[in-house]
């Protein structure tokens, strides 16, 4: 419908001049038009039959945020979104230009606003269910050079990730599996908590096998271990078992420590822009495949391979 109240977009007198200028002034092709889809998204998160358009301008970045359960990969999502909307977030040189996933941004933020009963609370557990694809959160940011760059970020379960570390094939990691494919840079979350609490032999765990399963599917991308919670001490013997295990299958790999509270008399947002401009700034590695012979009589090959 209209913004300005109109059921109908043909009756508004805006859209009517839009097409006017168009040169289109057929009024039944104005009823046409505004009773078809006028846009290909929704303004929720992305689905994979929606991503089509989004490579228009070419190849978006894909953020993929892996984890366990619980481990604040949602929050981490909402937090860069808020911080982006009120210009707290300095992108690398990098200007907000637009958003086809608004709606979507806003559902994972809301629970972050502060409400009139009460604080800011958490986003909602990520729902797993059967057959679905992982939500695809939007952002357009220009460059310094007015470039605008597309950029997806994966809000998954993390009961995906779980039955993937263990069984990359499993049918409940089709979604894990998804993204190790077409990632262009991975984030590992380390939930603090998790290993500061009763389970926390559980929770390194599954770091490692993540850590193990992240490593056989890299390809030479990126990847960062992000500390989340990062407000709980962690015992030390702990957290060197987990970058001990991390280190041993991805090697030296660069480590951010986030949490929406201050922690080692860090402010929240440095740590949030210090991750964010990782995401958006680390260089995809791209594999060209072997050629097994260059004929020297081609010139294009041999210019080509230089």
């Amino acid at each position: 419908m209209c913004s300005l109240g109109e059921e109908n977009r043909a009756d508004c007198s805006f859209w009517k001049a839009a097409l006017a200028a168009a040169g289109e002034t057929d009024g039944a092709a104005v009823t046409d038009i505004a009773s078809g889809a006028a846009v290909p998204w929704s303004g929720n998160a992305l689905g994979l039959v929606d991503l089509a358009f989004t490579s228009g301008r070419g190849a978006p970045r894909v953020v993929a945020v892996i984890g366990a359960a619980g481990a604040g990969k949602t929050t981490l999502l909402g937090s860069w979104y808020l911080m982006l909307s009120r210009g707290a977030l300095d992108v690398a040189s990098h200007a907000f230009a637009g958003s086809y996933t608004l709606s979507g941004w806003e559902n994972i933020a809301h629970s972050l606003r502060w409400a009139n009963d009460g604080g800011p609370g958490f986003p909602p557990h990520t729902p797993s269910g059967e057959g679905r694809a992982p939500g695809m959160l939007h952002l357009a940011l220009r460059r310094g050079d007015h470039i605008i760059e597309d950029v997806l970020f994966a809000d998954a379960p993390g009961e995906w990730f779980r039955a993937w570390s263990v069984n990359r094939d499993a049918p409940e990691a089709e979604g894990a599996r998804w993204l190790a494919t077409h990632a262009s840079v991975i984030i590992l979350a380390a939930d603090c908590e998790a290993l500061a609490g009763p389970e926390k032999g559980n929770t390194r765990m599954t770091l490692q096998a993540l850590a193990q399963r992240i490593a056989s599917e890299r390809r030479g991308r990126p990847v960062a271990l992000a500390w989340t919670k990062a407000d709980i001490e962690v015992p030390e013997a702990v957290r060197t078992s987990v970058l001990t295990a991390v280190t041993t299958h991805l090697g030296e790999i660069p480590v951010f420590e986030v949490s929406v509270k201050e922690h080692h008399a860090t402010a929240p947002e440095a740590s949030f822009v210090r991750l964010m401009n990782w995401s958006i700034s680390a260089p995809h590695a791209k594999t060209q495949p072997a050629l097994e012979r260059i004929a020297t009589d081609d010139p294009f090959m041999v210019y080509g391979h230089a």
